[in-house]
């Protein structure tokens, strides 16, 4: 149905409205319904194409409607319009899934100790206060899964009556439409994949695959640069030292939110420093000189990006999705030993207490037995077999999904476009001018998209401090 659209820091340029759909269609009808925002923006062209692009946000849990400035600005709608869809359980759909309680506990956070079980047992906390609190209102967290979410898409695509369109996701987004694809073929003309996830692989042991292809992909990178590998010779060893050293010995100390307002105190511990790399809040570029300044006595850049949690509103992310999402499809099936043996794989001679913790996700397992929803993995961790044209977009650097899993993607996808886009983190296409250019040539050549800006492409200078 028509609506208004939801106030955003930008307005949504375009219509609006909701899509009813089931909360759970195992009731068959029986159970309640639920609201799902969808946002539709013109294509920009004077002759657009008859097939429209949905997006598929990440997280699972982030703001779809606050990624609309990206996504024009990346030339999404050029030539297509485009469809954003508020997930079930998002900001902006009702019922909306945020955790305010995970929120508070997240400023808070940034002066305790990352991996302390002190801190675990705070964050668990917020987490059974916040599952309380949805529960208590009605809402089913057992269906906030990728295959109700999978057929929400499918859904909308009925209502509004279209015939075919493009499916672009990015990061869970790309979980999501490799799942949208196998349950639900009908009407797609093209999938892109942005930063691949790929349902069969993710799990809490995957993430530090991930993070040591990306953190990796850095060190390499800077090698091959003949400044940045005169001025910072040994930074994987310098990382091991950091990590342990913090880890043995946390600075505690006063920093600026990257977004400012007045310092906040900060704790950066050897888990910290870590999901700070992950995370990408310290600028790839900035990396080696940030190692070596820590190295040196000066943790201000680190320090710095550990604020940045205080600066995040309360809210506005949906942890309801995300522990909905991730405790029945990610965390069964792995052991706390598993993810331990991982990490020990990956980064040998790291402190246990940092590698019990999956890289974004510390506490998971905890987290999971108190937000109690059934396992799902025999359900969705399925490789999604079509001979649909997919383009599926990596960036070398990104250590939240690793570039090298499109290939897990690819081998099942009878037509795939692989690109690395080098010298680009988590969220390829709004980073990288030559990704926005592969993905419209896609777009209107699916079985053929013009790749050619990508040959030559290198990493960006690193920065080099005296």
């Amino acid at each position: 149905m028509p609506g208004p659209c939801p106030q955003t820091p930008d307005p949504v340029p375009g219509r609006c409205g909701f899509l009813e759909v089931p909360e759970n269609r195992s009731h068959h009808g029986r159970g309640r319904t639920i609201r799902l925002a969808v946002a539709i923006i013109p294509a920009t062209s004077a002759r657009p194409a008859a097939e429209p692009v949905v997006f598929m946000e990440g997280g699972p849990g982030g703001d779809a409607f606050d990624n609309i400035p990206f996504l024009i600005g990346s030339g999404v709608n050029r030539n297509n319009a485009l469809i954003v869809v508020a997930q079930r359980g998002g900001l902006h759909s009702q019922p909306n899934l945020a955790c305010p309680e995970i929120d508070r506990f997240g400023v808070k956070a940034v002066g305790l100790r990352y991996d302390a079980p002190s801190t675990g047992r705070e964050l668990v906390r917020a987490a059974k206060e916040c599952r309380q609190r949805l529960a208590a209102a009605g809402i089913d967290l057992s269906a906030y899964n990728t295959t109700e979410n999978a057929a929400d898409f499918a859904d909308l695509r009925r209502a509004l009556g279209i015939d075919r369109w493009n499916v672009y996701g990015y990061s869970y987004g790309t979980n999501l439409a490799l799942t949208y694809l196998r349950l639900h073929p009908q009407g797609i003309r093209s999938v892109a994949i942005d930063s691949i996830a790929p349902p069969t692989v993710v799990n809490l042991p995957w993430t530090w695959d991930s993070a040591a292809e990306g953190i990796g992909e850095i060190f390499a990178a800077c090698e091959a640069q003949p400044r940045c590998k005169s001025r910072y010779p040994h930074l994987r060893r310098t990382l091991d030292e950091q990590v342990r050293r913090l880890e043995a010995h946390p600075l505690t100390l006063m920093a600026q939110p990257p977004a400012g307002g007045n310092p906040v105190k900060v704790d950066l511990d050897g888990g910290a420093l870590v999901n700070i790399l992950v995370a990408n809040t310290v600028k790839a570029v900035d990396v080696p000189a940030a190692l070596d300044e820590l190295a040196h006595g000066n943790p201000e850049r680190f320090a710095r990006a550990r604020a940045i949690d205080v600066s995040t509103p309360i809210g506005t992310f949906a942890h309801g999705l995300t522990q909905s999402v991730a405790c029945a499809e990610w965390v069964p099936g792995y052991s706390e030993r598993d993810l331990l043996k991982a990490g020990r794989r990956n980064f040998p001679g790291w402190p246990d207490t940092v590698l019990a913790q999956a890289p974004q996700l510390p506490f998971e397992y905890d987290v999971c037995r108190a937000w109690n929803v059934p396992d799902r993995t025999a359900i969705q961790r399925v490789a999604t077999f079509s001979r649909v044209p997919a383009l599926l977009l990596s960036g070398t650097f990104d250590a939240k999904t690793g570039a090298s899993w499109a290939h897990v993607a690819a081998a099942t996808l009878p037509n795939p476009t692989s690109v690395r886009i080098p010298g680009i983190g988590h969220w390829v296409v709004p980073q990288s001018p030559c990704a926005a250019s592969v993905l419209g040539s896609f777009l209107a050549r699916p079985t053929a998209p013009d790749t050619g800006c990508v040959t030559g492409l290198r990493p960006p200078p690193f920065t080099i401090t005296p």
